[in-house]
């Protein structure tokens, strides 16, 4: 696993995608601290969080994630891949995980703005810790969203939209509610909604139980990409 993490964490570097991520990363968090705790010199960083959890999933994860497994797809190297000594398991785990320190890197500007907050007052660390913790989670579930997609096409575009899509479904989840007046879409767009599992984090408040939905969703998506790669390789 570790060799493919870190050929994957590499090839971002070696490509203008890690850099167009970063940079987008930075510039939003930047744009959305300025915009709201600068210029109302106010501590609370909620603002920047909300718009980054929107816009990190329709924009920047379908970038992240969109050449996971296609690129490897397109330019046949799929089979090596599948003949190398590293497990399907740890090539899907490998590449999962330099995407993440990838995000995590891009969102880690957010604790840069909290400390330049701390020069100027006392911010509330455990809303920051929680936002960033909630960030990582969803990411990663979307990030493990995204992979599966890149491993059903060659095509990085049809990737990116497809995980665009995906994000897009998850943000607008909790219309269904309004559309649908049912009990039944209600308790299932209840225990699906991101929306509303990340607002716990949002809040300086970790919920387990949202903790383990995120890693739990983790972990479905992961597998199914490793079951999906399983079956091409034996066909």
């Amino acid at each position: 696993m570790s060799a493919i993490f870190k050929r994957e964490f590499k090839t971002y570097f070696t490509s203008p995608i890690g850099y167009c991520v970063l940079a987008i990363m930075f510039a939003l968090t930047g744009f959305f601290f300025v915009a709201s705790n600068v210029t109302y010199a106010t501590p609370d960083m909620t603002v920047v969080f909300q718009n980054l959890q929107s816009y990190m999933l329709i924009l920047v994860l379908p970038i992240l994630t969109m050449r996971l497994m296609s690129d490897d797809k397109r330019q046949k190297t799929d089979q090596i891949l599948f003949t190398s000594p590293v497990s399907l398991t740890g090539i899907v785990g490998g590449k999962f995980l330099a995407a993440m320190l990838l995000f995590a890197i891009g969102c880690s500007m957010t604790l840069v703005c909290a400390v330049i907050i701390a020069f100027q007052t006392t911010p509330d660390w455990l809303v920051i810790f929680g936002n960033y913790l909630g960030l990582l989670l969803l990411g990663g579930m979307v990030i493990a969203i995204g992979l599966l997609i890149s491993s059903l096409t060659e095509s990085q575009f049809i990737a990116a939209l497809g995980s665009f899509l995906a994000s897009l479904v998850l943000i607008m989840l909790d219309t269904l509610k309004t559309i649908m007046d049912s009990s039944l879409v209600a308790a299932v767009v209840d225990f699906l909604s991101v929306n509303q599992r990340y607002s716990s984090f949002a809040a300086g408040t970790i919920q387990y139980d949202d903790v383990i939905f995120f890693l739990s969703m983790q972990a479905l998506f992961l597998f199914l990409t490793v079951r999906l790669m399983d079956r091409k390789r034996w066909n």
